[in-house]
């Protein structure tokens, strides 16, 4: 009877353990699953967004703002450091127009005529007004419907130097691109708009528009 007595407590004991050992391997893959959902999720912006959505949403409120020519809600998007305009795909910091929200909105009003840079293949200035301006090298085609957008990629580029990162090393940017329209022109009319953002208290605000296209 004893021995009987102490088989029966030594199958309880071995049971017991192997109940133990199964339990910890399930907490521990549960802990496993968990740390490898937490490691695989976008980095939160503070909203609930990614910070590419976030900046990829920013993006698109400056580009609806452009198509409905709404400078006025257009440029409470824009660095308090002002915005630099780009005609080409290569940033000519000396000869770039940039411009404070409050000097947008002057030139506009005032209907100044500006020197943006200059043409590619003449080199003659770009003068034209800021509105004529947006309509030649920043919104000269439906950007939101775009062909392909890339985050902080640039998905083409001329024959002009490429020299955005080199520039703005630590921004973060958005290109909308169309690869051409007119087939017979086997791609040479593609455009691209590049908007690169910086951020301050949590915001992202505009600090360059680049157009860039085929050039000679």
């Amino acid at each position: 009877m004893k021995r009987l007595i102490l088989f029966l407590l030594l199958f309880s004991f071995i049971t017991a353990c192997t109940s133990d050992k199964k339990d910890n391997k399930i907490e521990d893959s549960a802990v496993a699953i968990t740390d490898t959902v937490k490691t695989t999720l976008p980095k939160d912006d503070g909203d609930g967004l990614s910070q590419q959505d976030s900046i990829k949403a920013t993006a698109r409120q400056v580009l609806t703002f452009l198509k409905q020519n709404n400078y006025a809600e257009l440029i409470k998007y824009f660095s308090a450091d002002g915005v630099r305009f780009v005609p080409y795909g290569f940033i000519d910091t000396a000869n770039s127009k940039k411009l404070t929200p409050e000097d947008f909105l002057e030139s506009i009003n005032k209907q100044w005529t500006l020197t943006w840079g200059s043409y590619d293949g003449t080199g003659d200035p770009i003068k034209l007004s800021v509105p004529a301006y947006l309509k030649k090298f920043v919104y000269n085609a439906d950007y939101l419907a775009a062909e392909a957008v890339g985050y902080d990629q640039i998905i083409k580029q001329g024959n002009s130097l490429n020299n955005l990162k080199t520039i703005y090393p630590n921004h973060h940017f958005i290109e909308y691109h169309f690869s051409g329209f007119d087939q017979k022109l086997d791609g040479m009319d593609w455009t691209t708009l590049r908007l690169v953002f910086e951020k301050i208290d949590g915001q992202y605000f505009l600090v360059a528009l680049i157009h860039d296209q085929w050039t000679v």
